[in-house]
This record gives structure tokens, C-alpha cells and sequence, in this order.
């Protein structure tokens, strides 16, 4: 297991100097750091992230928003810069079980500096395992991951051609990579999937006939013990390989990982849509979002295809996990059998109309903020710096500021 107390691989700018390890909560964003120092130009042709000098200004300096409204360029900013999180995560997932034919590695080293063109080979007994979940699932792996980093450079991309202000996190790659076979081990991460804790309410939320979180509803987790400690989700050193009852453990929780991420990003899309002025903003929003609905249909329907396992403990933290299955009680029957990938009808707007299959959540107030919130609270960011969540925090505030046809 990485440990998370040693310095980082790749040393951060010199005003990066704290860390939090506290995955329930992170620190309120001061607005008085120099957010623009992340905030930079982006050619389109050839559109990479290089390491081109950052802008020094200070907070009080307005972003540049160019020819789009602030509220536009808010949003567009706070999801580029959940794209490139997104693309931190499937980078590591694609490094250790995706498909070893060096597309997506040469793709990664032309858009992120430092980034090995060269394949890792992978990691054959964890891509095995993910495998039990689908034989495809390598394939799967692959295009999420090629998907993310068209995301986030196409939108620093369209930012930079209107003149707006466009973001670049890679200062903030300095959590250890996996030690594992298969891994770039060397290569600064900005996101942890060694600590998480998994909430898998999604499951029975889009099996629900009757509740939606828009109104408040809750909903029971699939596998509970996923969202109780700190599970790993890849293997850590080849130590956790020569494991093999832990090893399909570590693969079931990047099954339930895969879905989670992406339903998140199902309903994010279209919330910050309902705050767009600009049309071909709007374009955008639900045009990038509905591959973020691909993605989460497919992954819910793998996800149902995790080995049953009881009590696995992982020999490192003693952390206990049990996959269920998830066709017998408390779960199973009609509403629940792991075949179904399509949103369960349910109310919508008002409990007056008749049930309707949605995305949900869908409830536009608070919904970037709620999104950092949900992304801390899964342990992605154990290791990283304050800085980090102050950026991360000021971009959704200002992306929860929009308003329609606002300033």
C-alpha cells in the first residue's frame, strides 16, 4: 500500500504545502488564494494542457469570461474541471486493466505533461478479475477513459476560443501512484482510489418507483459495506495481486466504483444545463452529458455481475467488505434483479403527475457544490492539498452562481 504519509512523487508548486486527510470534510474555500495561478490560456490547435507559464493574479482580479456570459463560463470551467478529475481516475483504472494497445497512452502524453506515452502492460490477475464482472470490460476501460480526456480538452478548448479563462490542475498531481505491476508508478496523481468509501444508493435510487432525491428521498445501499472505511479500489503493491479472494474483492469495488462515478456525472450535466444563457452552451452541456449516460448504463449493468463474497478483509487496513448477491433478499425480485439498466419510472417535478423514467437527481440548486461534496466524501482527494479544495470549492460556487439569462 502507498504510504500516504511520505512526500509526494511529483513536488507541488511552492505554495502548496498543506494536506488534509480528512475525506468527510474539507476546508471552506477562503476565496483569497490565487485561484488564477489555475486559470489559464489553451491553444485549439493542438489543444494540451502544457506547462506553459500560470497566470499570477489575485483573487480579487475577475476571471475572464471572454465573449460568454460569467455564469457560462462558470459552468464550463467547474465541469472541465471535473473531466479532468474524472479522466486522474480512469487514467489509473486504464493503466492497470484497460486494453494494452497504447491509444489512450499516447492520447494522455500529448494532452498531460510528463504523461508516459509507452503501455504498462497492464496488470493480466487484476484485469482478470475485473473481467468476471464482463469479458469486454478491458474494452469498456479503455473508451471511458479516451471519452474523459476528450471531455476536458474540448472544453478548455471552446473556453480559449471565446477568450474565456480556461483551468489546468496538474500542480495538483502529486498523490503516489499504485505500486503495483501494471502501474506508471512514478507519475503524480491528483485523485486517491486506495481510501475510498463507496456509496452504492445509486442501485436502488434508479430501481425506485416511488422515491427521488430531488424530493428528499433516501435510498439503502447495495453493498453497505462499501460506504463504511476506507476501501481500495486498485491493487496497491503486487502484494495485494498475490491475494486472490482479496484481489476479486479490490475488482467488485472498482465494478461499484465505475457506476458511481459516472451516475454523478449523469445528473451534473443536465443541472448546470438549467443554468446556461448561451445555446450552444446548453449544446454542449447535454451533448457531452449524454455520453456520461452511456458510460453509467453501461457500468450499473457490469456492476450487477460483482462475485458474491462474504467478510473479505483487506490485509493491510483489516477493513471488512461483503458483496451480497444482489438477487436475494433484502434486495432481489422485479424491481431489483441485476439485469436492469434502464431508469425505473418514478415522480417527477410534482408526485401529482403520473411516474416517469428520469435521471435523477436533477435539481439544479447547489449542484456543483454538491457534486465536490459527493467527490470528497468518497475519499478521492485523501492526500490532497487545501488549496486544492479552496479551487475546487471556488469553482463550484461560481458555477452554482450562474443564472439563466444573468450576468
Amino acid at each position: 500500500m502507498s504510504d500516504r504519509t511520505s512526500p509526494p512523487i511529483v513536488t507541488p508548486a511552492s505554495e502548496i504545502n498543506q494536506r488534509t486527510t480528512n475525506e468527510q470534510s474539507a476546508p471552506q474555500p477562503s476565496r483569497h488564494f490565487e485561484r488564477r495561478s489555475f486559470l489559464k490560456g489553451l491553444g485549439v490547435a493542438g489543444a494540451a494542457l502544457s506547462a506553459a507559464p500560470l497566470l499570477r493574479v489575485g483573487a480579487e482580479a475577475e476571471d475572464r469570461s471572454g465573449s460568454l456570459s460569467r455564469g457560462d463560463a462558470a459552468i464550463l470551467r467547474f465541469v472541465a474541471a471535473a473531466e479532468i478529475i474524472e479522466s486522474d481516475i480512469w487514467l489509473q483504472y486504464n493503466e492497470l486493466a484497460g486494453v494494452q494497445d497504447g491509444e489512450v497512452s499516447k492520447l494522455a502524453s500529448k494532452l498531460i505533461p510528463g504523461y508516459p506515452s509507452m503501455v504498462t502492460g497492464g496488470n493480466p490477475d487484476y484485469t482478470e478479475d475485473v473481467k468476471q464482472l464482463d469479458e469486454d470490460m478491458d474494452q469498456y476501460i479503455s473508451d471511458n477513459t479516451e471519452d474523459e480526456l476528450s471531455h476536458e480538452v474540448f472544453l478548455n478548448a471552446y473556453l480559449k476560443s471565446k477568450g474565456a479563462d480556461t483551468v489546468n490542475l496538474d500542480a495538483f498531481r502529486t498523490l503516489p501512484a499504485s505500486q503495483a505491476a501494471g502501474s506508471n508508478k512514478t507519475f503524480g496523481r491528483i485523485t486517491n482510489l486506495t481510501q475510498l468509501s463507496v456509496h452504492t444508493d445509486w442501485w436502488t435510487r434508479y430501481r425506485s418507483r416511488n422515491g427521488n432525491p430531488d424530493f428528499g428521498d433516501k435510498f439503502r445501499h447495495a453493498i453497505p459495506t462499501l460506504a463504511v472505511g476506507q476501501h481500495t479500489a486498485i491493487p496497491r503493491t503486487d502484494a495485494d495481486v498475490s491475494n486472490s479472494s482479496f484481489l476479486q474483492a479490490v475488482a467488485n469495488t472498482a465494478g461499484f466504483h465505475f457506476a458511481w462515478i459516472e451516475q454523478g456525472g449523469s445528473s451534473l450535466y443536465p443541472q448546470l444545463a438549467q443554468r446556461a444563457t448561451n445555446v450552444e452552451v446548453l449544446r454542449i452541456l447535454l451533448s457531452i452529458g449524454g455520453t456520461e449516460i452511456c458510460h453509467f448504463q453501461t457500468w450499473q449493468d457490469k456492476a450487477g455481475n460483482v462475485i458474491p463474497a462474504a467478510n473479505v478483509i483487506d490485509p493491510v487496513t483489516g477493513v471488512s467488505v461483503t458483496f451480497p448477491d444482489l438477487n436475494s433478499p433484502p434486495l432481489g425480485g422485479e424491481n431489483f434483479q441485476t439485469n436492469l439498466i434502464m431508469p425505473e419510472p418514478t415522480v417527477f417535478l410534482s408526485r401529482q403527475f403520473p411516474p416517469c423514467s428520469i435521471i435523477r437527481p436533477t435539481e439544479t440548486k447547489g449542484a456543483a457544490m454538491g457534486a465536490v461534496q459527493a467527490l470528497t466524501k468518497d475519499g478521492l482527494f485523501i492526500g490532497q492539498s487545501k488549496l486544492f479544495f479552496e479551487l475546487l470549492q471556488d469553482l463550484a460556487a461560481d458555477a452554482d452562481d450562474a443564472r439563466r439569462g444573468g450576468r
